[in-house]
């Protein structure tokens, strides 16, 4: 199951990306002014504090190769791997830390060595538990370490009221990177785009390192468009806010699985049959794919993840579970 939003991509993105065909015999603005200044809007910062990337993925690349030049990188696990992949492309130290949690609350408890001369890269809200962190839980990480990596891919999935971004703490913190992504909110994942946000001086050094024009055209139009787009955002919160709740009591229904509270588009379920046996009977005899874990190997093949849809086929994967577990 995808793990976009069923109700996008927007009307405007749609809208914006037939209009941007006209450009597309142009190169892309180098440092991205109009999409910075949406971002920069949006988020009340200074547009130069803030890089465009392509996708999310790109930005972690240059995360992994400044955090290589520290003795260690902590990383949260279980951790998504495209954080494994940017560290070890750069030859990075790596020291896993387990995050405590279980199927009502979370909390970090890490004991660091020499954490002055170490980096650090968290998600918030976690991948692949779904948990959100308090500020006040990671407040204490920006005073102990030299580099803390924010990953906050999902945060767009918080209302105003319940999200725990660290952006207004960016100009406090000049060891501070957060890597957010306009792909997953907004269900654009084909345009591939994300941003950094940090002091300038350090995205700078990132834009000196990587190739020119990374955004191509497209995405810069959809993405200065999408963020303005208030309408959507409500709309996505209050149908996540229902859907959700009306999947994991589904989910709870079923002997033999566990879903785990989550603050975001999927959630984390424990199973007492393998999730790879439950993938492969799913996809052979419903044609519905949901994710098993194995790429996380603190969580072994136990769990699987399911992605938040519409209620016909958040509905249809309910049957298909209970018919395989009855």
């Amino acid at each position: 199951m995808m793990e976009s939003i069923p109700l996008g991509p927007p009307a405007q993105a749609m809208v914006s990306l037939t209009q941007g065909l006209s450009q597309i015999n142009n190169y892309p603005d180098p440092s991205y002014r109009k999409l910075r200044a949406a971002l920069a809007q949006y988020h009340q910062i200074p547009p130069d504090w803030i890089m465009p990337g392509n996708g999310a993925a790109e930005l972690l690349t240059w995360a992994g190769r400044e955090l290589a030049q520290y003795q260690t990188t902590y990383l949260i696990v279980p951790a998504f791997r495209d954080y494994w992949r940017a560290l070890q492309g750069f030859g990075a130290k790596v020291t896993t830390y387990p995050l405590q949690w279980d199927k009502d609350s979370c909390s970090l408890r890490l004991n660091i060595v020499n954490p002055q001369s170490s980096g650090l890269i968290v998600n918030n809200p976690h991948n692949p538990t779904g948990k959100l962190l308090a500020r006040e839980t990671l407040l204490p990480l920006l005073e102990q370490f030299a580099l803390v990596i924010l990953d906050e891919a999902f945060m767009d999935f918080l209302t105003p009221d319940e999200e725990q971004s660290l952006i207004p703490l960016v100009f406090n913190y000049p060891n501070l990177v957060i890597v957010r992504s306009l792909t997953k909110f907004y269900s654009l994942p084909g345009l591939r785009l994300g941003y950094a946000i940090a002091h300038r001086d350090r995205l700078q050094q990132w834009q000196n390192w990587r190739d020119p024009w990374s955004v191509n055209i497209l995405a810069a139009i959809v993405g200065e468009k999408v963020i303005k787009d208030q309408e959507f955002q409500e709309k996505t919160w209050q149908w996540l806010v229902r859907a959700r709740k009306s999947l994991f009591e589904g989910l709870s229904k079923i002997k033999g699985l566990e879903p785990i509270k989550s603050s975001v588009n999927f959630l984390l379920v424990k199973t007492q049959v393998p999730s790879s046996q439950l993938q492969r009977e799913l996809l052979e005899h419903d044609q519905i794919l949901i994710r098993d874990c194995l790429s996380f190997p603190e969580l072994g093949d136990r769990y699987f993840r399911v992605a938040v849809r519409t209620e016909p086929e958040n509905q249809r994967l309910l049957a298909a579970l209970a018919q395989i577990l009855s």
